[in-house]
């Protein structure tokens, strides 16, 4: 069994670098050519000058990747995760701390050695194409707050987690999926107030006129939102955005100041509209609701299997392999056994989005808008215009943005053709 999920996990991985590389293939094929409603934005110069931002990102994503895979290699299928499990064991801890101490030091680990990879991202890539704004010392400090605070949520859940193992160990999964759904929107709730404030600045909409034509719109929609928000994002780079954060009464809207010095207010309230779409057509709550169900049944499924006295022999492992080495190992094969369902969410993303572009077209009134403000979040953020359709079928949670503005239009010529 060993050696078949070996092959498994193999073929799967020479998969997607497959799908990598027709990708690109396709973008060098194509990649030189405006495309369709990008006329005028975008010059065969800024296209080659994208090509080679995807090119470059897409191999240090490639390195990134073989690396990982290797040390997932060393650690699950040559045995290392029995010499850590011993270490920790032997620690002599009760279980709740050695779950723990399993958990906080792997994630470490694994944080470090993929620090080289996300410093040559930062300040050679990004830098290289103009993006990247932070220094040295911010990304440190980002990156000791973000330890810090991830650091201190894996303790909590660890403890929590074990003890309802402890508590009830014929029911647990129920308690545990209770438990971690509960956290979530916790977490939605308090982490607008909480935790962004400790990396970002928000402070209300300065340009004028701006936050009145926003709430203007909002109130067409039959929304409400507490506060209206700019992010200081070009502190850290100069990648472009905006969203919603906070669940009821602590919803928000936030923009990043670099979107709004890059569009007009029409594009912004119809970026926003296409944000607000996705609210008033449910696919929020949807996305909740089908998370916590599929983590529910996962939930069911992992009780058995963890009881089930053959998972470490699935890969050779001994069979007395502590709670949390388990739970690793269940992870790695449900990854695998998980991996054709990647598609259909990719697939029910897309139809969301397309859902809530075609919202903001109606409560806005202006497609146009909207097509616009995709061109410009596409050409100053050098997205790949290009995407292989098998690739954007299998991978990407939004259409591709060539097709997203030729829809968009296709609707404000049916409009005008309508008046």
């Amino acid at each position: 069994m060993k050696l078949a999920l070996f092959i498994l996990f193999a073929v799967i991985t020479a998969f997607t670098y497959r799908l990598r590389s027709i990708n690109l293939r396709y973008l060098k094929q194509h990649g030189d050519r405006v495309p369709e409603g990008f006329e005028g934005a975008i010059d065969e110069e800024k296209l080659r000058h994208s090509s080679a931002y995807t090119f470059a990102s897409s191999r240090l994503g490639l390195w990134d990747s073989l690396f990982d895979n290797a040390v997932l290699v060393l650690f699950l299928f040559g045995g290392l995760i029995a010499i850590y499990d011993r270490y920790i064991t032997g620690i002599g801890a009760s279980t709740t701390v050695s779950a723990v101490l399993f958990f906080l030091l792997l994630t470490w680990f694994l944080t470090l050695l993929g620090i080289p990879f996300d410093l040559y991202g930062t300040f050679r890539i990004e830098a290289q194409y103009g993006f990247n704004t932070t220094t040295l010392r911010l990304w440190t400090t980002d990156f000791l707050k973000s330890q810090a605070i991830g650091a201190l949520l894996l303790i909590i859940l660890t403890a929590v987690v074990f003890q309802l193992i402890h508590w009830s160990p014929e029911n647990w999964w129920l308690w545990v999926w209770g438990f971690m759904a509960l956290f979530s929107l916790f977490m939605m709730f308090i982490s607008p107030y909480v935790i962004e404030p400790l990396f970002n600045k928000y402070e209300p909409v300065t340009e004028e006129g701006l936050e009145g034509e926003i709430r203007a719109m909002m109130e067409k929609a039959g929304l409400k939102v507490g506060k209206v928000l700019q992010m200081d994002a070009s502190k850290r780079s100069r990648h472009s955005n905006a969203y919603f954060t906070g669940i009821g009464k602590v919803k928000r809207i936030v923009l990043y100041d670099t979107l709004i010095r890059q569009m007009s207010h029409g594009e912004i309230v119809a970026v926003l509209a296409h944000e607000i779409g996705h609210w008033k057509k449910g696919h929020i709550w949807k996305r909740l609701l089908w998370a916590e169900t599929m983590a529910l049944a996962g939930s069911w499924v992992s009780f058995k299997l963890l009881a089930w006295p053959g998972l470490p022999g699935l890969l050779g492992l001994p069979g007395d392999l502590s709670l949390p080495a388990r739970m690793v190992l269940l992870g790695f094969v449900a990854s695998l056994v998980l991996f054709p369902l990647g598609p259909f969410s990719a697939w029910r993303s897309r139809c969301h989005e397309r859902e809530a572009d075609r919202f903001a077209a109606d409560l806005t009134g202006r497609p146009e808008d909207l097509a616009s403000a995709m061109v410009k979040l596409s050409v100053e953020n050098l997205s790949n215009l290009f995407p292989h359709p098998f690739y954007a079928a299998f991978y990407y949670s939004h259409p591709p943005a060539v097709e997203r503005v030729r829809t968009l239009r296709q609707l404000a010529n049916t409009q005008k053709g309508g008046e």
